[in-house]
């Protein structure tokens, strides 16, 4: 855990991978792992040991990051999949709506860029102490806007996560590049 704290991802799968052969119902560590390979970029790894988790705990927490491993593997069907299962199962704002933050980044891979501003519109789009997932929700939302061409929405959302965070990733530039 420590090395994974320290973004030290080698070292962590190192020290996980026997233990999860030696305990391979050891929910925590199968999940640990997963996150570790997913931190790593190897996507087929990292969703073999998520799988696990969530068969060991039947849980949603982790379909997010499950998503996006599947998703960069293009398996858009099982990234829908796990998306309706966290919009049905979670009651947890910030997993949902990472889940629908991957899901809607999978439709646009795929050019559904309309079905992915629409998913995402369903989302929270106004909060009076915005939290993280917000600010990731409504980035998503201006860059698919702008993807578009609805630049004034673009505009608009990228300038309201800049008031809340203007550290957020490159909000700043991307608010000021549309004028």
């Amino acid at each position: 855990m420590r090395a994974f704290e320290r973004d030290r991802f080698q070292e962590a799968r190192q020290l996980l991978q026997p233990v999860a052969e030696e305990l391979p119902a050891v929910a925590t560590v199968r999940e640990l792992l997963g996150l570790t390979y997913y931190r790593l970029g190897q996507w087929a790894q990292a969703v073999r040991e998520l799988d696990a988790y969530t068969v060991l705990t039947s849980s949603t927490s982790a379909h997010a990051v499950l998503a996006d491993a599947n998703r960069a593997l293009g398996r858009h069907g099982r990234v829908a999949e796990l998306w309706e299962e966290v919009r049905a199962a979670s009651e947890d704002p910030a997993t949902v709506a990472e889940g629908r933050i991957v899901a809607a980044g999978s439709l646009a891979d795929q050019g559904r860029l309309d079905e992915a501003i629409r998913l995402l519109e369903q989302g929270r789009l106004t909060a009076k102490r915005p939290e993280d997932h917000h600010l990731r929700l409504w980035y998503a939302l201006a860059d698919l806007y702008e993807r578009v061409g609805e630049l004034p929405r673009a505009r608009d959302l990228f300038g309201r996560v800049a008031r809340h965070d203007p550290e957020f990733v490159d909000v700043v530039e991307r608010r000021r590049a549309l004028g």
